[in-house]
């Protein structure tokens, strides 16, 4: 018997150091891997650094700076170009942006091509993360894989704006609505100034998650460009019932996805507002997670969640001025005045459907705008651009041929909404 015993000891002791050898070799393979993106990654950006560039001129909002094409990303029946432009800050303040122009390859009609505005989601506000920055870019990793060929197919334009601060220089307003509206409408202005876009004044937005907070937005600021009329809003997802969301998630691990752009924006707006309702640990991470990009962040994020770490200390919300914040930056989509398309999945473990449900009352409170509400089964939040991008492009393309929209207020909302919090 102590002979078997030992024995087992032996093989036990055995396979620790194979299983210890096998994590080791694993962990160096990883970080060689990494080290070896890292490198690839930085050689990128710093080809592309030029072009990014803020001119030393003063640039006019939506004013076209410089195009290039995107060479190796992927868009079938049309081109991609990255493109830099004027915009503004939350203040006024001259800013560039940069983004994307998707530009149909068959002729443009009579009359020139509406264009669709694309607001991307929360990914981080590093260079390696904006949109038009990808060193590999592909459809599908922008969240536009199964809905784009339609919209080249329809013969629109897309403007996709990476945000103020997100790739450019300067400060970013992540979930600041006035300064997201600006970009999306600047983008919009932008396309215009591409004469081989020939895009019309006509405009449709869609976002998704904080771009659906933007494409909303653009609802609520489309005065911005009288030039430009905005015929409809969709989005998938959106961020935009943020005070209880904020409740709901202030404990979660999505507090470490969102919680960082938040801590690195915010202030540059709210100068006054408290970060002591971080933890100590988000207070010593937030500005390089936030300023890196979420895809890169996953295993650390994972790590996060098992340890148990929060990134806020508290519910924000239980804070005046974080509370005045979140109030401010909380659109009231009772008064957009367009037609609203909101897909949301009951799955989604990021954007509540009950906040999205909130948003759905709150909007059917009113006689405008009409609303209609697709709600998605098991999806997960990052597919439900992807799932409903065709539905959201079908409902534009009736809006832009000028079928009046319906609505689903009538409808049975399939959750309770949420509380609409302090």
């Amino acid at each position: 018997m102590a002979v078997r015993r030992r024995r087992l000891v032996t093989v036990l002791a055995v396979l620790g150091a194979v299983v210890v050898i096998a994590v080791a070799v694993v962990v160096v393979v990883i970080a060689t891997r990494t080290g070896e993106t890292r490198r690839d990654d930085d050689t990128f950006q710093a080809s592309l650094a030029d072009f990014y560039a803020t001119p030393d001129k003063r640039v006019a909002p939506g004013e076209l700076i410089r195009v290039e094409e995107i060479a190796d990303l992927d868009v079938p029946g049309g081109t991609a170009l990255r493109m830099l432009y004027g915009s503004e800050g939350f203040d006024g303040s001259p800013r560039v942006s940069s983004g994307m122009l998707l530009i149909p390859d068959a002729p443009a009609p009579p009359g020139g091509r509406p264009v669709l505005a694309w607001a991307h989601g929360t990914l981080g506000l590093g260079d390696d993360c904006t949109p038009s920055r990808h060193r590999n870019p592909t459809l599908a990793a922008l969240d536009m894989a199964n809905w784009v060929p339609a919209v080249m197919a329809r013969g629109w334009v897309v403007a996709a704006t990476d945000y103020v601060g997100v790739g450019t220089e300067g400060d970013p307003y992540y979930l600041i609505a006035r300064s997201e509206a600006q970009d999306v409408v600047n983008s919009v202005r932008a396309a215009r100034g591409h004469a081989p876009a020939q895009a019309n004044t006509t405009y449709v937005a869609f976002g998704h998650s904080q771009g659906g907070h933007s494409s909303l937005a653009t609802a609520a600021f489309a005065d911005y460009a009288p030039e430009l009329t905005l015929a409809a809003v969709a989005a998938a997802a959106p961020a935009v019932e943020l005070g209880p969301l904020f409740s709901q998630q202030y404990r979660s691990v999505v507090a470490w996805g969102i919680g960082p752009s938040v801590a690195v924006s915010w202030p540059s707006v709210y100068p006054d507002l408290p970060l002591s309702v971080l933890t100590e640990r988000a207070r010593d991470r937030y500005e390089s997670l936030g300023r890196g990009c979420l895809s890169q962040q996953a295993v650390e994020l994972l790590v996060d969640r098992a340890s148990g770490a929060q990134f806020f200390a508290e519910d924000p919300l239980q804070d005046p001025a974080w509370q005045r914040a979140v109030a401010e930056q909380t659109l009231d989509v009772a008064r957009l005045g367009v037609p609203l398309f909101v897909v949301q999945s009951l799955a989604d473990q990021i954007v509540l459907p009950n906040t999205t449900a909130l948003l759905a009352r709150n909007a059917c409170s009113a006689a405008e705008p009409a609303l209609t509400m697709a709600w998605l089964g098991q999806i997960s939040h990052q597919d439900t651009a992807m799932t409903g991008g065709l539905l959201a492009v079908d409902w534009l393309a009736d809006r832009l041929a000028g079928v009046p929209a319906g609505s689903t207020c009538g409808d049975p909302l399939p959750v309770e909404p949420a509380s609409a919090g302090p």
